[in-house]
C-alpha cells in the first residue's frame, strides 16, 4: 500500500513538472527553441574560454536598462496620460483610429514596439468599445500593431533587432535613421491610406478617463535615466556606467519595477549568441549559409523572420554576413507577414483573445491579409528605391 502511494505520488509529481515545462514552452516558445539550439550546438563545439566572447554584453545591458526605464514610465501612467489627452479631442471613428494607430507608430520609435503595444492596445480597446466601434476592433488593432512594428524601424532603439544591428554595424545613429526614413515615411502614408479606406467619418464620443499626473520628482528621474540610455546608445557613455546608474536609481525608487523587465528576451539573445558563436566555428556550416545569403540577404532576412521572427533572424544571419544595410531593412520589413514575424504582434493577439475571444479567428484573418499587403508593397518599394 505504501509503495503504491509513493509510486502514485511520484507520478503526480511528474505530471505537474511536465505541465509546468509545457506551460513554459508555450509561454516562451522562442526562448525554448533558442535554448535547445544552443545546447545542441555545444555538442559540436566543446565549451571553452571562447564562449565568453560570444555574448554581446553591450546589447544585453542596453536592452535591460531601456526595459527597466520603460517599466517606470508605464507604472506612472505617463503613456496613458498622453494618449487620453489626445483621444479627448477626437470626434470621428476614423479620427479615433488614426489617433490610436499613430500613437503606436510614433510611440514605438522611442519606447519600442513591445512597450507601445502593451501600453496602447488595452487602452485602444477600451476607447473603441466606449465609442461603439466593436465591429471595427479587428481592423483597428491590426493597424495599431502594424503601426508599432513599422514605426519602430526608424530608430536604433525602436526594437531589439535594431539595437543589436546598430551596435554590430558601427553606423552612426544619423546614418541608421537616414537609411530607414524613406520606409518609415512610406509606411505612415500607407497606414493613413488604409485607415481612410477602412473607416468612415461617423461621429463618435470617446471620453476616456485621464489618470492622475505622476509625481514630478519621479518623472524627472526617469526622464534623466532615459537620457542616460540615449547617451549610451550614442556611444557617449560606457554601458557599465549606465547599468550602475539605472540599477541604483530603480532599486532606490521601486525595486519591483525590475519585474517588468522581459528576462525571457534577454535569455533568448544570450542563447542565440551561443548558437551563432558555435556555428561560426564550423567551417562547413559557415560556407553553406554564406553561399545562401550572398546577394540574397534582404529576402533571406524577410523569409527567416516569417518562421522564427525578426529578432532571432537578425541574430542568426548577422553571424554570417557583413551586409548590415540589407539585414536592417530585411528584418524590419520581415516583422510584417505572419503572426510570429514580429513577436510584438503576439501582444495584440493575446489582448484580443482575452477581451474578445469570439473575434480571434476574424482578427487573425484581417491581420494576415493586411500584413501581406503591407509587406508586398514595402518590399517591392525597397527594391525600387535602389
Amino acid at each position: 500500500m505504501r509503495c503504491f502511494s509513493v509510486k502514485k505520488l511520484k507520478e503526480n509529481g511528474g505530471e505537474k513538472v511536465g505541465k509546468r515545462i509545457a506551460e513554459f514552452v508555450r509561454r516562451e516558445t522562442v526562448l525554448s527553441v533558442a535554448a535547445v539550439l544552443a545546447a545542441v550546438s555545444c555538442f559540436f563545439v566543446t565549451p571553452d574560454e571562447e564562449y565568453l566572447g560570444y555574448i554581446d554584453f553591450r546589447t544585453l545591458i542596453l536592452l535591460f536598462c531601456l526595459m527597466a526605464v520603460m517599466a517606470g514610465f508605464k507604472q506612472m501612467g505617463v503613456f496613458r496620460i498622453l494618449s487620453a489627452g489626445l483621444l479627448q479631442r477626437v470626434k470621428s471613428g476614423r479620427g479615433l483610429t488614426l489617433c490610436l494607430v499613430f500613437l503606436c507608430f510614433f510611440g514605438s520609435m522611442i519606447i519600442t514596439n513591445d512597450v507601445s503595444l502593451v501600453t496602447f492596445v488595452p487602452f485602444g480597446l477600451l476607447a473603441l468599445e466606449m465609442a461603439g466601434m466593436e465591429k471595427q476592433i479587428c481592423a483597428a488593432v491590426t493597424f495599431m500593431t502594424i503601426g508599432a512594428n513599422l514605426g519602430s524601424m526608424l530608430t536604433p532603439i525602436g526594437n531589439p533587432q535594431n539595437l543589436y544591428l546598430y551596435g554590430r554595424s558601427g553606423v552612426s545613429a544619423v546614418s541608421f535613421m537616414a537609411l530607414m526614413l524613406p520606409y518609415a515615411a512610406l509606411s505612415a502614408l500607407l497606414l493613413a491610406g488604409a485607415v481612410f479606406l477602412t473607416f468612415r467619418r461617423e461621429t463618435v464620443s470617446c471620453q476616456v478617463e485621464r489618470p492622475a499626473a505622476p509625481p514630478k520628482q519621479r518623472l524627472i528621474l526617469y526622464l534623466a535615466l532615459f537620457a542616460v540610455c540615449i547617451l549610451t546608445v550614442s556611444g557617449v557613455l560606457p554601458e557599465g556606467v549606465l547599468l550602475v546608474i539605472v540599477l541604483a536609481a530603480v532599486l532606490a525608487d521601486r525595486k519591483e519595477l525590475l519585474a517588468g523587465v522581459d528576462y525571457g528576451l534577454l535569455l533568448t539573445f544570450a542563447a542565440f549568441f551561443v548558437f551563432i558563436g558555435n556555428m561560426g566555428r564550423l567551417p562547413q556550416f559557415c560556407a553553406f549559409l554564406e553561399s545562401v545569403l550572398t546577394g540574397n540577404e534582404r529576402i533571406a532576412a524577410v523569409a527567416a523572420s516569417q518562421v522564427i521572427s525578426n529578432v532571432p533572424a537578425a541574430l542568426l544571419l548577422s553571424g554570417f554576413t557583413d551586409e548590415w544595410r540589407e539585414l536592417i531593412i530585411g528584418t524590419n520589413l520581415g516583422g510584417l507577414g505572419t503572426l510570429i514575424a514580429s513577436m510584438a504582434s503576439l501582444i495584440s493577439y493575446k489582448q484580443i483573445a482575452v477581451r474578445h475571444p469570439e473575434k480571434k479567428g476574424s482578427y487573425l484573418a484581417v491581420f494576415t491579409l493586411w500584413n501581406a499587403v503591407f509587406l508586398a508593397v514595402l518590399l517591392a518599394a525597397s527594391f525600387l528605391m535602389e
